[in-house]
């Protein structure tokens, strides 16, 4: 399997170093973290990450619109949106404008693993 380089993106601490500790033990790379959608936007700019995982709801700039200006630096971003369950519509949204899968908080290590790796396996270099 590829190793990728992933930027993670969550406005709760505890979250993103969640994501780390499944995906570095899975020698994955962390390109870098960032607590809102603008923050998001700016580190993909920089770091141009194979994948990027976001939370849907944050402040500043929320997952939805940071996904929308990162499509149009790059429209072949792939973008996996996590979120807590019951907010089916927003998930749907997200998928529409492009999100290539979504995770479900709190996360399953094996949930976040396969979706990642199945991501990973369509991308060609």
């Amino acid at each position: 399997m590829k190793m990728a380089r992933i930027l993670i993106v969550d406005d709760a601490k505890f979250m993103r170093a969640t994501l780390q500790t499944i995906l570095t033990k899975d020698m994955h790379e962390i390109v870098g973290e960032a607590e809102n959608g603008e923050e998001a936007v700016s580190l993909y700019k920089n770091t141009n990450p194979d994948l990027v995982i976001m939370d849907i709801t944050m402040p500043v700039m929320n997952g939805i619109d940071a996904m929308k200006e990162i499509k149009k630096l790059d429209p072949k971003a792939q973008v996996v949106v996590c979120s807590a369950m019951g907010h089916q519509k927003v998930v749907v949204e997200a998928i529409e404008l492009g999100a290539k899968d979504f995770i479900v908080k709190p996360f399953d290590e094996h949930r976040v693993l396969e979706t990642v790796s199945r991501i990973l396996s369509y991308t060609v270099n």
